[in-house]
């Protein structure tokens, strides 16, 4: 990870922490002002990425939160404020790309790494909050050759049918997966199926076609498309 873009050449790049301190390191560089945005672009595996929010701008807007991840609450606002990390200009259009999305996750593991005073990192497309340490192990996990982080990266909830339906799969595949009753009734059995089956969905690319596979109970699972495709229904065979 390095800062390649140093527009002003003056302003250190810092955090604020909760009680207003400088949270800033020698040798780190650079901030840029505009309009009140203060930003620094980043460079990752060879890819460009954008931090804005920082000191002394403006904060950037705290995203909405569905779920929590080893976080028992979420921050107070009047005591953090939201960091913004997106990828750069000339990566408009792939953020859905696995190589770019890793980058950046990876980015932000670093990130989380450095500044202990960063609380949480939120992941819009599955509304998701995830502790400091738990994002931290879990990328890392996934970006040394582990399992998928379904459980932050994705999440569950209950349909009104008494379905599982994860949320934020869609941003990595495009569909959603859905867990049918009677399958979902255990909720903590059919989350585990959840994952694992995210992670396999993942590594493919989605599902197509109707797909039989074997579950981790030994039962025989149909997955199909639904006729939307926007959904992969899953039932006991």
């Amino acid at each position: 990870m390095s800062i390649s873009h140093d527009p002003v050449g003056e302003s250190s790049l810092r955090l604020v922490t909760p009680e207003g301190e400088d949270a800033g390191h020698a040798g780190e560089t650079i901030t840029n002002i505009q309009h009140d945005r203060v930003w620094v672009e980043f460079v990752r595996d060879g890819l460009t990425f954008d931090l804005a929010g920082l000191a002394p701008g403006h904060p950037s807007d705290a995203p909405q939160v569905s779920h929590r991840f080893d976080l028992t609450q979420l921050p107070a606002k009047d005591d953090y404020e939201a960091l913004h990390l997106t990828p750069g200009h000339h990566l408009a259009g792939g953020e859905r790309l696995i190589p770019i999305a890793k980058s950046l996750l990876g980015l932000a593991r670093d990130l989380v790494d450095h500044f202990d005073e960063l609380a949480c990192v939120v992941w819009p497309p599955a509304g998701s909050a995830i502790g400091h340490q738990f994002f931290e192990s879990i990328v890392t996990a996934w970006l040394d050759g582990g399992p998928f982080p379904a459980l932050g990266l994705t999440a569950f909830r209950e349909a009104v049918d008494g379905a599982l339906q994860s949320e934020g799969l869609d941003f990595w595949i495009g569909q959603e997966l859905r867990i049918e009753p009677p399958l979902s009734s255990d909720k903590v059995t059919a989350t585990r199926l959840g994952v694992r089956l995210i992670n396999q969905m993942v590594l493919v690319g989605g599902v197509e076609t109707s797909e039989r596979v074997v579950a981790p109970d030994g039962n025989r699972l149909l997955m199909r498309p639904s006729r939307n495709g926007k959904f992969v229904r899953v039932w006991r065979e």
